[in-house]
């Protein structure tokens, strides 16, 4: 099968060989976990506990504060001792739920379903959102919401992202590796709700592993095949992967189903399997402690709300002074001023790193040169968005689409000026939607 990808995109440095080839270990935290209530797009979850309730590992801490939230599960057993603000790796305060593990992981009953195909539709989507599944590539959108299109009929493909595109992570790859019957059994729970569609798992070429070892799995079922993919970033923007799969297009104010489509990735189907078979809430996930300045790179299955330090700990501390400490990838994570923070459903790694590049260059007078524009999987025009950004030019910045970025941080790799476009840009978008969302609200207040 040919190679499909999208225009545009950027080829950085992979950084993946540092744990590849390292199992996932399971790790156990010791002492304190915080909970944040806001762990996905929508209305904070409402705690359910109070200082000095003891609490059970898959024991629901807090509920979901309406239809598109998410409730949160205690990954550990323990005492709570408070409900307090509590930063997170994007620098928020956010009220958060602290749990002291007792060290016993004594857990919740579980009850597996023996048969998922006798499952309603209606089944399906309560157990998703009763266990608390969001989007947990980093989007976080709760899974629930997604899986209940208006028109679910028009639905004609579930795609699979297995791109994981962004350097040095390494966490859905293992997972494709150690347990890929629970990647296609999600999907094909998925699928249950959607019967005119197809599943496709979208993997890129430098996974063929991964590509022969699922083709070979689903080579007798009719409505599940792999589609494999150019390797590059960002191949698995969920605009530019339904491009490359489908060749259709979506823009900012379209949602995937839209396009016929819905896409999930590795940990989220899989999290689909433990919730409807297994009946277990989400409270780990696979964590990848990467980057030239930890001793040991690995990958974890981690307790969510264990601590980036405790991670970092686990993987043999530091051998140098890292430069730059990033939640998740190179490209789309935050840089860290602290490990002081817990991990939630949607975080996927940590980054420690010898050099920080980016502050060692100057930035210097844009050339007019088109890296920019050529790298732009959106095909805009970064520097121009950049220029209109910096002189809070809105209309200018509307006018060429501004709102249409991605994020990616493409133009940003390529520019040979070293500006940061797409910092200029994201800042740029967030204040143009902040204003409308402000304006939106005044109106509605008249009325």
């Amino acid at each position: 099968m040919s190679l499909r990808t999208f225009k545009g995109g950027v080829h950085p440095f992979e950084g993946k060989e540092l744990s590849k080839s390292k199992p996932i270990k399971e790790l156990l935290p010791k002492g304190e976990l915080v909970f944040p209530v806001s762990q996905h797009i929508g209305a904070p979850a409402r705690p359910l506990v109070a200082k000095g309730d003891t609490v059970l590992r898959g024991q629901k801490i807090a509920e979901a504060g309406g239809f598109v939230s998410s409730p949160i599960y205690s990954s550990v057993s323990g005492t709570v001792t408070g409900i307090e603000k509590r930063r997170t790796a994007t620098g928020d305060m956010v009220d958060s739920i602290i749990i002291e593990s007792d060290g016993n992981f004594m857990e919740a009953g579980f009850t597996e379903c023996d048969d998922v195909t006798k499952l309603s539709k209606d089944e399906i989507i309560k157990k998703i959102q009763d266990a608390g599944v969001v989007g947990m590539g980093g989007a976080g959108f709760p899974t629930h919401v997604k899986l209940s299109p208006k028109e679910p009929d028009k639905i004609d493909y579930i795609i699979a992202n297995c791109s994981e595109c962004e350097p040095y992570l390494t966490s859905d790859y293992r997972e494709m590796v150690e347990e890929p019957e629970k990647l296609i059994g999600g999907m094909k729970i998925v699928l249950q709700l959607f019967p005119n569609a197809k599943g496709v798992f979208a993997i890129e070429n430098n996974k063929q592993d991964c590509i022969d070892k699922i083709s070979e799995m689903i080579k007798d079922e009719d409505r599940l095949y792999v589609q494999p993919l150019l390797t590059k970033y960002p191949e698995g923007g969920e605009r530019q992967l339904i491009h490359a799969v489908t060749g259709r297009d979506i823009y900012s104010k379209m949602l995937p189903a839209d396009a016929g489509c819905i896409v999930d990735n590795v940990a989220t189907l899989m999290a689909i399997y433990d919730a409807v078979k297994l009946g277990i809430p989400v409270m780990n996930r696979v964590f990848t402690v990467t980057g030239d300045a930890v001793c040991e790179p690995r990958n974890f299955r981690i307790c969510i709300g264990t601590s980036y330090q405790e991670l970092l700990d686990a993987a043999g501390g530091l051998i140098h002074d890292p430069k730059k400490m990033i939640s998740g990838g190179p490209m789309m994570g935050f840089a860290l001023y602290g490990l002081d923070v817990p991990t939630t459903k949607t975080t996927s790694a940590l980054l420690c790193m010898t050099e920080d590049a980016a502050s060692e260059y100057e930035t210097t007078a844009c050339i007019n040169c088109g890296r920019c524009v050529e790298a732009c999987p959106e095909r805009l025009v970064p520097s121009r968005l950049a220029d209109f950004a910096m002189h809070d030019e809105t209309e200018e910045f509307e006018k060429w689409y501004g709102l249409e970025c991605i994020e990616c941080g493409s133009c940003s790799y390529v520019c040979p000026a070293r500006r940061p476009l797409a910092q200029y840009v994201k800042t740029m978008k967030k204040q143009v939607l902040a204003a409308k969302k402000k304006a939106a609200a005044a109106a509605k207040a008249k009325k």
